[in-house]
């Protein structure tokens, strides 16, 4: 676990990512961060990984439907662009 201490930029709070962190993150200088409140503590998040987190949701439940209405011999593709032609 690292530590940073709470400095102020302007009238705002700041926090420095320590470099371990930030790396192991995968963030790099100038991308932006959501950051929220949870139960006191503060969750910093990449707006990437939510929309990431939401298209790992809806492949499972597109594979988890797909079990449930198999398809024969007719590809994904196939209905994706017969739904294009019609």
């Amino acid at each position: 676990m690292s530590e940073a201490i709470v400095g102020r930029w302007g009238k705002n709070l700041a926090i420095r990512v320590p470099s371990e962190i930030a790396k192991a993150a995968g963030l790099s200088e100038g991308e932006r961060v959501e950051i929220e409140t949870h139960d006191g503590d503060i969750l910093i998040r990449r707006p990437a990984a939510r929309a990431r987190a939401a298209a790992v949701a809806a492949a499972e439940e597109i594979i988890a439907e797909r079990r449930r209405h198999p398809l024969g011999e007719v590809t994904i593709r196939e209905l994706v662009n017969d739904g294009r032609r019609g």
